[in-house]
């Protein structure tokens, strides 16, 4: 079993920047990858970016490439998101996600989720 609790959502101007972080507890021994998705009200959840636990290769959307960047800490166990230029369209529930498997994007593909975090971008 992994536990994931995601934070440092919040509200933030167009332009503007967060970071978001999600804390893995239990079996981050095993190799795996970990990811970020988004849930914007009356949408599909969306794959945003991941990352391999143990090599640090990753992928992202389209939507987030150039913009955002995904990294871990394994010593600490914790997963970030760097959110750069954000504009309206990036409000969504995020949420953070681990899967067995090696640099899976697909959310059927991720075994563990997190609560969520709420991210707000205003115009």
């Amino acid at each position: 079993q992994v536990q994931l609790v995601e934070s440092g959502g919040g509200l933030v101007q167009a332009g503007g920047s967060l970071r978001l972080s999600c804390a893995a507890s239990g079996r981050t021994s095993a190799p795996m990858t970990m990811g970020w998705f988004r849930q914007a009200p009356g949408k599909e959840r969306e794959f945003v970016a991941a990352i391999t636990w143990s090599g640090g290769s990753t992928d992202y959307a389209d939507s987030a490439k150039g913009r955002f960047t995904i990294s871990r800490d394994s010593a600490k166990n914790v997963l970030y998101l760097q959110m750069n230029s954000l504009t309206p369209e990036d409000t969504a529930i995020y949420y953070c996600a681990a899967s067995r498997l090696w640099l899976v994007t697909t959310r059927n593909r991720f075994d563990y989720w997190g609560q969520g975090t709420q991210v707000t971008v205003s115009s």
